[in-house]
């Protein structure tokens, strides 16, 4: 059951990319990512609720009375989620608008198995933290090195400028794993994630009232790439990661939460009639055979 929920996972990210593409025909991506970070944080409330039912206010706060002083404090565990998602939301938000720009100018499936390159980039990241990096997740990133030539560079040896933009969102997701990482065994990680989307909401609404236009007309012309993107991409998807996986080795969550690019790629042709080159399918296969590769500890014959 835990595998199937992180299927429909993948699956809902996947096709999220879909409702990204379609939704710059109608915003930019400032205020796109506003909307969009503000429904996935109303979603995330009432799972917040129900997830703390009954553990009192004494997760986040205490209360502290000292003779006639009474004080209201965060506890460590409310300090990390609150600086946790502060934290996470800033690399949000900057990720998802390089990813957003990005995919003004390149298809749904190059940006798909592009952003999946996070999963090669956040192990080679651990380098500046003093860890080790196994040889196949060498390997790994020199194939899909490979598969990104192949993917996106032209004939004249130049490089699609927004390809390059979904790279950078590629890294920047990866820093954000690592702030994940380090904030998510200390705090409470469905609020984290809440307040994560809040931050982004916030950074990007400043920035599309500084940098943008936008109409009603512009939004209810966007009404259903930003209601998919917004409830299932950010609310309902990350809640069924969480859910599926509890209790599942976090190797083969990795790997079925990779065919979100598989998903892109199909989603990308079956509902806007997005194609790829031969060589462009060979490189996203190369890029997916990366990113597995990378799953796998060949020294315990097992997935990472």
């Amino acid at each position: 059951m835990s595998v199937l929920i992180l299927l429909i996972t993948a699956l809902i990210w996947g096709v999220a990319f879909v409702s990204q593409s379609v939704g710059m025909d109608h915003l930019g991506p400032l205020y796109f990512n506003a909307i969009r970070y503000t429904l996935g944080t109303l979603v995330l409330i009432p799972v917040i609720a129900f997830l703390n039912r009954g553990k009192g206010k004494g997760i986040y706060i205490e209360h502290i009375k000292n003779n006639d002083t009474s004080v209201v404090k965060l506890t460590p565990y409310g300090r990390y989620t609150l600086l946790g998602g502060v934290c996470c939301g800033m690399c949000l938000a900057t990720a998802s608008l390089w990813q957003q720009y990005g995919i003004i100018g390149t298809t749904v499936a190059k940006a798909g198995f592009i952003t999946a390159l996070y999963i090669i980039i956040v192990p080679i990241l651990g380098l500046f933290l003093h860890k080790k990096i196994r040889l196949n997740v060498w390997v790994s990133a020199f194939i899909a090195i490979a598969g990104f030539f192949l993917m996106c560079v032209k004939e004249t040896l130049s490089v699609n400028r927004y390809d390059l933009y979904v790279l950078v969102a590629a890294c920047v997701f990866s820093v954000h794993i690592m702030v994940i990482d380090h904030f998510a065994p200390k705090g409470d990680p469905v609020a984290i994630s809440c307040i994560q989307f809040l931050v982004s909401a916030i950074i990007c609404l400043i920035g599309g009232i500084i940098f943008e236009e936008v109409s009603i007309d512009n939004i209810r012309d966007c009404t259903i790439p930003l209601l998919y993107s917004g409830i299932l991409s950010c609310g309902v998807a990350y809640t069924l990661q969480i859910v599926g996986q509890r209790g599942l080795n976090p190797a083969v969550a990795s790997l079925v939460l990779s065919l979100e690019s598989v998903f892109s790629a199909v989603a990308g042709w079956l509902l806007i009639g997005q194609t790829m080159t031969r060589d462009q399918m060979i490189g996203a296969g190369l890029v997916f055979t990366g990113v597995i590769l990378a799953q796998i500890d060949f020294s315990r014959r097992s997935v990472r």
